[in-house]
């Protein structure tokens, strides 16, 4: 898996279009879009009425709404017409998703309200594949996705869903398309864009699995480091998060966010759950920072934010973290968060924060 691109938009509106050349001659008012409720030809203008919307959010930044305008298609336009809209709005999304700065962030109603590049670029993968899926069903034609895109959009949008043997009958599975021995039937799904919570200084941002898995292995996870960075804490949270994800126990809510740095967007340390809440609303929290970052302040305002977020939520009623006996540095951060000690026996002393 990887991360999700421009290019990758690309490679599926291709295959997409493709495919459906081989019934342009067709009427695809006529034939159902396999399990929708729509026929081909609205399913068509429904993938790029998404890429064009998509492509409109984030480079105009929107932040608590669709841009609000509708694809219209000219009076008369045929199905080879169609195909070129949908190659157009999917190279338009495509612009706007390798020209976006780093973090910026456009509406999105599921499941965090707002996407970055990525996730809007994965989004555009998966309206594509997944209604290419449904066009190709109807009319009766073969289509099947390369397994490595299937794959990178899995981890992207579906985090919460353990990799199944192959990618291509998993997503089906995932998004109620299809069935997968040893699994219940799907019949909601949600895709799952990472979460970001802001604070004055910095931003968590959410790791998805494939930077996760960059990071285990000694790349930068695709964020900008200050010197000394990642810390080695941060890599080995990576770790503990792909394993999740491969167990199919991983919630992206509860996982590991990198802590980025308003004023130069560099990424300074890590921050982030060892879990999902247990029986008792109980969730453990873990943090670094790179040495150059430490001693600022910045550990004790990603804590507090975190901390906020979680503490809002019905399922979480106390925090805990542990600290090592002689780290007076860590001590000081989670007494400034609010955190309580209620254990000094040991090699590490333990603290809490109840709502």
């Amino acid at each position: 898996m990887r991360p999700i691109s421009g290019d990758d938009l690309i490679e599926a509106v291709a295959g997409c279009t493709a495919m459906l050349r081989a019934a342009v001659d067709r009427d695809w008012a006529a034939v159902r879009a396999g399990r929708l409720e729509w026929d081909c030809h609205a399913t068509a203008v429904h993938v790029a009425d998404d890429l064009i919307a998509y492509a409109a959010n984030l480079a105009g930044r929107s932040q608590d709404a669709y841009v609000p305008f509708e694809l219209t298609l000219d009076e008369g336009t045929g199905n080879a017409g169609l195909l070129h809209v949908i190659e157009t709005t999917g190279a338009l999304l495509a612009a706007a998703v390798r020209t976006a700065p780093p973090g910026v962030r456009g509406f999105h109603p599921y499941p965090f309200r707002s996407a970055d590049a990525e996730g809007f670029a994965a989004m555009g993968v998966a309206e594509v594949l997944l209604h290419a899926h449904d066009m190709a069903e109807g009319l009766g034609l073969p289509y099947e996705p390369p397994a490595e895109l299937v794959a990178s959009l899995l981890a992207c949008l579906f985090p919460h869903v353990q990799p199944g043997p192959a990618p291509w009958p998993t997503l089906l599975w995932a998004t109620g398309r299809g069935e997968l021995p040893g699994r219940a039937p799907v019949t909601e799904w949600r895709w799952r864009n990472n979460l970001v919570i802001p604070a004055e200084r910095l931003t968590l941002t959410g790791l998805r699995p494939a930077a996760a898995h960059d990071l285990r292995l000694g790349g930068d996870g695709g964020f900008e480091w200050v010197e000394g960075g990642p810390y080695e804490g941060t890599r080995d949270a990576a770790g503990m998060l792909l394993k999740a994800y491969e167990a199919g126990v991983h919630r992206p809510e509860f996982g590991v966010f990198v802590l980025v740095r308003h004023e130069d967007g560099r990424a300074i340390g890590g921050m982030g759950f060892h879990g999902v809440p247990d029986e008792d609303g109980r969730a453990e929290i873990g943090y670094d920072l790179a040495e150059g970052a430490r001693g600022q302040g910045y550990a004790t305002e990603a804590l507090r934010a975190l901390a906020d977020w979680a503490l809002a939520r019905e399922d979480v009623g106390c925090l805990f973290a542990t600290v090592e006996r002689d780290n007076t540095a860590s001590q000081a951060v989670v007494r400034r968060a609010g955190f309580t000690q209620v254990s000094d026996e040991g090699a590490e002393f333990a603290y809490e924060l109840r709502r």
